[in-house]
């Protein structure tokens, strides 16, 4: 923002909010590295915990669908979800203790 407002030699009153995007730093490796460490931290679940949360909660699937998918009963798959998300949630905590 600073460095455009030099280029323009405006003030930051002059600069319209519509424009306000077109201006601001993006990080264009956010995205790239969330998947990244969400796809590290997925491979460590047991099989059928990734298969039961990349259905429902990352592909959009219903419990019914996901249970097909996975070869798991619909209780199963709820479990499964439940419980991955869980550990998921501890290697987080984990990671980010020094």
């Amino acid at each position: 923002m600073i460095d455009f407002l030099r280029r323009s030699r405006a003030s930051r009153a002059d600069v319209p909010i519509d424009e306000a995007d077109n201006v601001t730093a993006d990080d264009d490796n956010a995205g790239a590295e969330s998947k990244y460490d969400l796809k590290r931290l997925m491979q460590q679940l047991p099989k059928n915990m990734r298969c039961s949360i990349q259905a429902v909660k990352l592909d959009g699937q219903s419990v019914a669908e996901a249970a097909r998918r996975c070869g798991l009963s619909e209780s199963g798959v709820k479990v499964n979800i439940h419980r991955g998300l869980k550990a998921l949630a501890a290697m987080i905590t984990k990671e980010g203790t020094p």
